[in-house]
């Protein structure tokens, strides 16, 4: 089932929504965090994505939950849209100026997100 919510603009930046992404992922002990800063590339869909892997589906619902948590807690916004939550291999959630990637570990490298945006600046987040 996908969930969508009214889109609206953020009233918080695009990079420090990234930074309470990240913070979220950080809680939970999510592995390889990469962010992909999609705003000078043609064509992008959001301004950034954030990339996280979790060991089990225990985790990988842990990550999105703590997101979740800290994105509402810190701004009151929800995700606009969410996927993957109920087969937690590949958890989408887009707040539109930021969409988090959390992948259970084997999937991530299977879909490699990471070359499809190759143009893209890449941060690798130390855990």
């Amino acid at each position: 089932m996908v969930e969508t919510k009214e889109l609206t603009k953020s009233a918080i930046n695009s990079e420090k929504l990234c930074k309470i992404v990240i913070e979220g992922l950080q809680e939970k002990k999510g592995l390889d965090i990469v962010v992909l800063d999609l705003r000078g590339l043609k064509g992008a869909v959001t301004d950034f994505f954030v990339i996280c892997s979790g060991n089990s589906d225990t985790q990988v619902e842990a990550l999105m939950r703590s997101v979740e948590e800290q994105v509402y807690k810190q701004t009151g916004e929800e995700p606009w849209h969410t996927e993957g939550a109920m087969n937690r291999e590949w958890i989408l959630l887009d707040f539109v100026d930021v969409v988090a990637h959390i992948f259970k570990k084997d999937r991530r490298k299977f879909y490699g997100l990471e070359e499809l945006w190759g143009d893209a600046e890449i941060t690798f987040i130390n855990n």
